[in-house]
């Protein structure tokens, strides 16, 4: 790895103290923008640094941005050690296993699935699921539930494309638990698609499954039901920490009820990097410790103002990750188990009153048309018009969610 100067531990020829000494332009630009008690040296890219632990905080601070050569490495080591703060023990994830799923699930699982599966129980249910699209987030968060005690009723946040999708995999994949314990194979578990902000009685189900943009109107509702699990589907939605929608499942998941919170993503992590704290310190609180801390460790910040990751700390940030919170299997990992393509049809919402409104307005037309209409060949001409304006007005009613699904899949 590159140096980009050096430090060493020296006294200083004018007061006479124990200091350090800075070398190189870039650490010294760093020294003068968070040390303001330190002095320049011979020249512009050597600074003198009093020996206080702040400082030698800071120090340490510049040099996990900027390496630099350490001359005087045993006092330094003996240094940090008492400025060093011992972190939080996280229990590591295992080796993983091919779990089975409980007798709530119905279907098969792949053995990659199965330990999927594993992942999420020896997490205790707190975990970023981040295999790529077309890998079963779904179906393994299911087997998931199905599996650990106590994790109904089940909150669903989805991208609204997603939400007939949810409701169709727990129709296909669970059975019915009684209240007394008893599994009812041939039914499913009650599940409710919530569709509007309205302030309502949401009553007792299985499944509450809502779009990431209801969720902060329904917040209070929500808050009643008791919820024992949140999942949040394409968790990436959650990166920026100042919106209403991180804010909603931000006080959710803090809920005394809630007790599993899992997050499905295939792009947990974009450009930045910096993304990835809001999405954990949800799943797993504290884990990267504050923002300020994860910022001061990991990142530095551009002119626009933004956290961004180091390039020579994203491994052992992704390491961090893996070891706790994140599991990530791609397509090439787990190949040889991968079925056949299967294709279908996906049912998109539509704007029903804006449909009902043409569909008037054409048919209007049309009577009209078909009065003044003189000949054979002028009715045959108004018909089919106004077939080609029902089409159009039935295509335009979608847009608005065909722009939301194919946003969710280039994510």
């Amino acid at each position: 790895m590159k140096d980009f100067g050096t430090l060493e531990y020296v006294m200083d020829t004018y007061s006479k103290n124990w200091t350090w000494k800075l070398t190189g332009l870039r650490a010294v630009t760093m020294v003068a923008r968070v040390i303001p008690q330190a002095w320049y040296g011979e020249g512009p890219d050597e600074a003198i640094v009093p020996d206080t632990m702040q400082n030698v905080q800071k120090i340490k601070w510049i040099l996990d941005r900027y390496p630099l050569e350490i001359r005087s490495k045993s006092i330094w080591h003996r240094k940090i050690r008492h400025v060093t703060v011992p972190k939080k023990k996280w229990t590591r994830i295992e080796k993983l296993r091919k779990a089975n799923p409980g007798e709530q699930f119905r279907g098969t699982l792949l053995n990659f699935q199965r330990e999927g599966l594993d992942f999420l129980t020896k997490s205790y249910g707190n975990a970023l699921l981040a295999d790529e699209m077309g890998l079963g987030k779904t179906v393994q968060t299911l087997a998931y539930l199905a599996t650990e005690k106590q994790t109904f009723p089940a909150l669903i946040v989805a991208p609204l494309v997603t939400l007939n999708n949810w409701q169709r995999e727990i129709q296909k994949f669970l059975k019915k638990r009684s209240r007394n314990g008893r599994i009812v194979g041939e039914e499913h578990p009650s599940s409710v698609l919530i569709r509007t902000g309205r302030c309502q009685d949401l009553g007792r189900y299985n499944f509450y499954i809502i779009n990431y943009d209801l969720l902060y109107k329904r917040l209070n509702d929500l808050s009643k039901l008791n919820i024992r699990t949140i999942v949040c589907d394409e968790v990436q939605h959650l990166r920026s920490k100042s919106t209403k929608k991180y804010e909603a499942v931000k006080n959710l998941a803090a809920l005394e009820s809630v007790k599993y919170r899992i997050g499905l993503s295939g792009t947990p992590i974009y450009n930045r990097g910096s993304e990835i704290w809001p999405i954990v310190d949800i799943l797993r609180p504290g884990l990267l410790g504050t923002f300020e801390e994860f910022c001061e460790y990991f990142c530095y910040v551009n002119e626009k103002g933004k956290a961004i990751v180091l390039e020579n700390k994203r491994a052992s940030l992704g390491e961090e990750l893996r070891k706790h919170v994140m599991l990530r299997r791609k397509k090439s990992d787990v190949l040889k188990e991968l079925k056949e393509k299967v294709r279908y049809k996906e049912f998109i919402d539509s704007d029903i009153n804006y449909y009902y409104a043409e569909l008037e307005k054409i048919w209007r037309r049309l009577e009209e048309e078909q009065k003044i209409a003189i000949t054979p060949f002028d009715k045959f001409s108004s018909y089919k018009r106004a077939i080609q304006s029902e089409r159009q007005a039935a295509g335009i009613a979608k847009v608005p969610h065909v722009i939301e699904f194919v946003k969710n899949i280039m994510e």
